[in-house]
Formats: structure tokens, C-alpha cells, sequence
């Protein structure tokens, strides 16, 4: 009886295998491809418009009123964008930026295109001023150049371009752009805070989170368009242990730093948290697995339904981005035991940084790691802690105008969604837009991506008509709203 069961059980994963095959092998191959801009006349404008951004220093430091430095920023972007401010309503709060474009159908909930105005330090050596805002070999280069200066410039010279044209949109178009993004302030929530007292609900709003990718896991080549979808929480845990000190000479056993250790080399080693494939991360392993050179790479990426017990355990292997949108990490960043050599701590700490996944969000994941601590004496607190962000419905208006959009304007590149991993400021708009599109237009390559709040960062000068042409046409396809 027991092999008629194993025979049937064997009989039934062969019949499951011949449909992922048979699946597998009608699938059409494509390949996804970038074509950058080669007009001239366009990029050299725009990469001098982006240029005098970057000498525009920006730094946010926190605990500091730095209000009056954006607005000298802003006095840059008017000398700029002319058209956009003599046709558009100026909003300043606190140093915060938001510009109205009136529509034509006000019953129309409005859009908003949103980039921060700040950066992070610029320490190190560079090869190019940070602040220099240096054109070269077809790249400008400096702080802000790629993360995301580029935006704000693209989708003003969006606007700058339409009002040129006399287009007028169809809904009321906000552009915003905070100036505490990369401190994690009270920007981005200031704006929110007058589309609140404005009583304005956004019918979607654009951010930064993914951008034109290449390469986005092993074996799958080319260049792809990733739409962040949602984005994980963010908590900062800290971790104590405490003792009633002493010599080091005599030393006790479970002394706190030895807890710490401990506790550090159980998290690392046992698999704490759940994996959970999302919709998000279905739909981009199928998504991708038509570019797949591999046929067996294709074969299980197109049929998670049966692969999905295989693939989790080896994610991490294949991609540790994928990996991370599977569940909720944690990362140890800081630690501090005793001031002497020679001392034993009477308290020893460490710094758990977490990113929350929404299906162990973030009260579970805390009560985890806490549980786990208490088994080595260590005590928990919460420092800083927020959840997952609503996420951008898959079968939704805003999502498809957004694949329509890329898809028009980049018409070889592939469609990929994914679960953002950092934080952006679209996280503060949940209670004002059901619709947050997290996707920068631009091509980034991985130098590029490495170069984001580290050293040389910069951008290719070619991508920039290309992010034009898609918030313009983000603009314009708010009129098939109408219908």
C-alpha cells in the first residue's frame, strides 16, 4: 500500500513537471533593452540644467533650520524652469517645495510628481568636487546628480516643455519635493499636512524607489523598469545587556558583551522570520522569466506555483534583493560595551535595524526579536519604528497608466514590480493617495546605483530626454480619465 501511495505521489510531481515544461517551452523569449537618447541639443540642455542643481549644496543635517538654503536652491530652479513659475502657484513651507498647474477638469482628483531636495554628506575623496556639478565623458557627476536631483529637473523641464506647447492638463498637476528626505523629517509630512488642510486627495502620486534597471538577478539580462509597489517598514531596535561591571582580570560567564554575542550569532543563524511570496514578487519572477537566459532558471521562475518550496531556501543565493522581499531582515549596526580596556561593561548594547514586510509587520517582528532576547537577559526597546506603506493595487488604473507610460516612452525595456527595501517620502502619503508609484524614469547602471550616497556619484546624460518624455507623458495620460 505504502508504494502504491509513494508510486502515486511520484506519478503526480512528474505530471506537475510536464505542464511547468510544457509552459516553459511555448513562452516567447524576449529581450529588454534601454535605448538612450541622441539628441544632443536636448541632453547638453539638461545635463547644464541638472549641472547648476548639483552646485546648489544641499546637505540636510538634522536638528537644524536649514529652510533659508532650500530657498536658495528653489531661486535656482526658478531661473530655470521659467514657464513653470509664471504659469503656476508657488507653495513654501518651511523650505518644503510645492507648485500648483492648474487643470481644466477640477473634479478630477489631482496628480503629484515628487523628488527630494536634499542629499547626504559628500565626504571622501572624489574624483570630480562633489558640488562641482563636472560634466564628463557624457556623465555629470556630483552629490544629488542620480539620488535625486534628476528627478526634480526632469519633471520640470516636463512641464516646462508642456507649458511651452500651451498643453494644458486635464486634473490639477502638484510638484513637490521635501528637503528632509534623506534625515527621515517633517518635510515630506509638512506637504501632506497641506493637502490635508486643503482637503486634496491625490489620484496617484510618482516618487523615486525603483528606476531603469539592468542585469536584475543571475541569468536574467537586460534592462528593466522596476515599479516599487510598497515599501517595507523601518524600525531601529536597541538591545542592552547589563552587569554589575567589574575587572576584567576575573572575569564572569555570561558577561554582557559574551549575551550580545550570543544573542547576535542566533539571529544570523536561525531563520527568525517568515518567507512569504507576495503578488508583487510573483508577478516580477514572471514578469523577468521571459528574458531568462537560462531554461531552467525560465522554467522555475515562470512556474512559482510549483517551485516556490525550491526556490525559498535558495533565494538568498540568487538574489539578495529578492530575498529581502520576502520577509522581514534585520541588520546589526552600532555597539558600544565598556569605555576601558580592562573593564567589564555594565552595560553593553547593540543597534538592530529592521525592515518590516507586510505580512509580519511591524509589532510581530519586534515581539519576536524581544522574546528571542529575553532568553539571554537582554532587554528590548523601540527606538524609531514604522510599517510597511499601502501598496499600489497590481490591477489598478494607476499602475496600468504607469506600464502604458514606460512602455510608450522605453518600448524595449521590461516590466518589472518589486517591494522597495529602503524608505522614500511616499511612505508619509498613505493617508492622502491610495496610488503611490515609486519609479524614477532613468537608467541606472549598477556603478551608478553604488555611487548613491557614496563616492563619484553620477548619471549618464542620455537618460535625462528619456524621464522627460515619461513624466510628460504621465501628465498626458490623465486625460483618458475623462472618458
Amino acid at each position: 500500500m505504502i508504494l502504491y501511495i509513494i508510486g502515486g505521489l511520484l506519478g503526480i510531481v512528474v505530471i506537475l513537471f510536464l505542464i511547468a515544461f510544457v509552459r516553459t517551452c511555448v513562452l516567447q523569449k524576449k529581450t529588454a533593452e534601454y535605448n538612450a537618447s541622441n539628441d544632443v541639443t536636448r541632453i547638453n540642455d539638461y545635463a547644464k540644467k541638472l549641472s547648476l542643481m548639483i552646485q546648489k549644496e544641499t546637505i540636510s543635517i538634522r536638528g537644524e533650520d536649514q529652510a533659508d538654503k532650500f530657498r536658495e536652491f528653489h531661486n535656482t530652479i526658478e531661473s530655470l524652469f521659467p514657464n513653470v513659475f509664471k504659469h503656476c502657484e508657488k507653495i513654501d513651507i518651511d523650505g518644503n517645495l510645492i507648485v500648483k498647474w492648474k487643470g481644466k477638469n477640477s473634479s478630477l482628483d489631482p496628480i503629484m510628481l515628487i523628488s527630494h531636495q536634499d542629499v547626504v554628506e559628500a565626504t571622501g575623496e572624489w574624483t570630480y568636487p562633489p558640488f562641482s556639478g563636472t560634466i564628463v565623458d557624457g556623465k555629470i557627476y556630483g552629490r544629488g546628480s542620480c539620488d535625486v536631483k534628476c528627478g526634480i529637473m526632469t519633471f520640470y523641464q516636463a512641464v516646462e516643455e508642456l507649458i511651452q506647447e500651451g498643453y494644458e492638463p486635464m486634473c490639477d498637476v502638484y510638484l513637490g519635493s521635501s528637503c528632509t528626505e534623506e534625515i527621515g523629517g517633517d518635510g515630506a509630512p509638512k506637504i501632506v499636512n497641506w493637502l490635508k488642510e486643503h482637503n486634496i486627495h491625490l489620484f496617484m502620486l510618482s516618487d523615486e524607489g525603483g528606476c531603469i534597471v539592468e542585469d536584475p538577478i543571475g541569468g536574467v539580462k537586460g534592462a528593466f523598469a522596476a515599479i516599487g509597489i510598497f515599501e517595507k517598514g523601518y524600525g531601529d531596535l536597541k538591545l542592552v545587556a547589563k552587569s554589575k561591571g567589574g575587572h576584567s582580570s576575573t572575569p564572569p560567564k555570561n558577561s554582557p558583551i559574551a549575551r550580545l554575542a550570543a544573542f547576535i550569532h542566533h539571529i544570523e543563524k536561525k531563520k527568525v522570520f517568515k518567507q512569504k511570496f507576495s503578488k508583487a514578487v510573483d508577478q516580477m519572477f514572471d514578469n523577468i522569466a521571459l528574458y531568462s537566459q537560462n531554461f531552467w532558471l525560465k522554467l522555475a521562475l515562470h512556474n512559482m506555483w510549483l517551485f516556490k518550496p525550491i526556490i525559498k531556501p535558495i533565494i538568498g543565493s540568487i538574489s539578495a534583493e529578492a530575498a529581502a522581499m520576502l520577509q522581514t531582515t534585520i541588520c546589526f549596526t552600532m555597539q558600544q560595551g565598556s569605555s576601558g580596556a580592562n573593564v567589564i561593561p555594565q552595560e553593553a548594547w547593540v543597534i538592530a535595524n529592521l525592515r518590516y514586510i507586510s505580512h509580519q509587520g511591524l509589532v510581530e517582528s519586534n515581539n519576536i526579536i524581544s522574546e528571542i532576547a529575553k532568553k539571554y537577559d537582554i532587554e528590548t526597546s523601540v527606538i524609531t519604528a514604522n510599517d510597511c506603506s499601502k501598496s499600489l493595487d497590481l490591477q489598478g488604473i494607476p499602475y496600468q497608466m504607469t506600464i502604458d507610460c514606460i512602455t510608450k516612452v522605453f518600448p524595449h525595456a521590461g516590466i518589472m514590480p518589486y517591494i522597495v527595501t529602503g524608505g522614500t517620502d511616499s511612505r508619509f502619503f498613505d493617508s492622502v493617495c491610495n496610488n503611490c508609484v515609486r519609479f524614477s524614469p532613468m537608467m541606472v547602471n549598477k556603478e551608478q546605483m553604488k555611487g548613491m550616497h557614496g563616492l563619484d556619484e553620477n548619471i549618464t546624460a542620455s537618460v535625462l530626454p528619456g524621464a522627460v518624455d515619461y513624466y510628460k507623458e504621465i501628465i498626458k495620460i490623465q486625460e483618458t480619465r475623462k472618458k
